[in-house]
C-alpha cells in the first residue's frame, strides 16, 4: 500500500529474526519505509546484517547505546547518509540474569543501574539526537514496554521497575518534543517467544496463562506488534502522543 513511501528511520534492538524489533522493521518496510539498523557486537552482527540486507538497508552499524560517544557517532554517520529522519524504533532492554531470578529485594545496586541505563535512559539519549534530525514535519519515536511496568510479574523484577521508568520517560519526552510535532509512544506487547523473553524464568507458563485468560483466548503474534508500530509511525496516529498501547489480546484489562 505504500503509506510510508519516502519515510526514513532507524531501528535499535534487532537481535534476530524472532525479535519484536525485526517484526516492526518488516511492517514498516512493507509500507515503503527506508530503514537503518544498529547492532551491538560481532555475534549480533552475524544475525542482523543479513536481515538488514534482506530489506535493502544501506546503513548497518555497530552501536553501544550505553555509550554516549557511540550514539553521537551513529547519528553523525546517519546524517551523512540522510539529512533527516522520520522515525525511530527503540527496542532495547537488558538486566543481569541473576536480577531476574529470586526476589526483587535482592537486586544489586550495580544491577539496578545497568537495567535502568540500558532499558530506560537509552530512549532519552536516542530521542535527543533523533529529534535534531527530524524535519519540520515532525516525526515519531516508538519504544517497547511490557505489563510488568504496571503490575508485579513473577521473575520480571528489576526489569519491571526499569520499564516503569521507560513509560514515564515516554510521557515526559512527548511533552518536551510536542512543539516540534514529534510524537513519542510505546507498545506494551504481551508475551511473545523471543530470545530475550525465553530468558525469563517461567515464561512458558506465562504464555499458557495469557492464552487461557486473555479475552481473545490467545497470545499476541509478533506480526501484530509490528502492525501496532506501523500505526504509531504512520499518519494514522498523527494526533496520538505520550500513550502506552497494550497489544496483548486484552489481557491487561482483566482485574482477576
Amino acid at each position: 500500500m505504500g503509506m510510508l513511501v519516502g519515510k526514513k528511520g532507524i531501528i535499535f534492538g534487532v537481535a534476530n529474526d524472532h525479535s519484536l524489533a525485526w517484526y516492526c522493521a518488516k511492517a514498516l518496510h512493507e509500507e515503503g519505509a527506508e530503514l537503518a539498523f544498529t547492532y551491538q557486537g560481532e555475534a549480533l552482527e552475524r544475525r542482523v546484517r543479513p536481515l538488514a540486507d534482506s530489506v535493502g538497508s544501506k546503513f548497518i552499524e555497530q552501536c553501544d547505546l550505553s555509550n554516549d560517544e557511540a550514539i553521537d557517532k551513529i547519528f553523525t554517520e546517519l546524517k551523512k547518509q540522510w539529512a533527516t529522519i522520520d522515525f525511530v524504533i527503540h527496542a532495547v532492554a537488558f538486566a543481569n540474569k541473576q536480577d531476574l531470578e529470586g526476589h526483587f529485594v535482592d537486586t544489586t545496586r550495580d544491577g539496578f543501574k545497568l537495567a535502568m541505563d540500558v532499558s530506560a535512559y537509552t530512549l532519552t539519549a536516542v530521542a535527543k539526537r533523533a529529534s535534531e534530525m527530524m524535519n519540520g514535519d515532525g516525526g515519531s519515536i516508538v519504544t517497547l514496554t511490557y505489563y510488568g511496568a504496571e503490575k508485579v510479574v513473577p521473575h520480571y523484577n528489576v526489569m519491571g521497575v526499569a520499564k516503569a521508568a521507560l513509560e514515564a520517560s515516554v510521557r515526559y519526552l512527548a511533552a518536551d518534543l510536542g512543539d516540534k510535532n514529534i510524537r513519542v509512544n510505546a507498545i506494551s506487547a504481551g508475551p511473545v517467544r523471543t530470545l530475550a523473553a525465553m530468558g525469563i524464568a517461567g515464561f512458558r507458563d506465562m504464555l499458557k496463562v495469557v492464552e487461557a485468560k486473555a479475552p481473545l483466548k490467545r497470545n499476541i503474534q509478533a506480526e501484530e506488534v509490528g502492525k501496532t508500530a506501523l500505526y504509531f509511525v504512520s499518519n494514522m496516529s498523527s494526533g496520538v502522543t505520550g500513550e502506552i498501547i497494550h497489544a496483548d489480546c486484552g489481557y491487561s484489562i482483566l482485574g482477576m
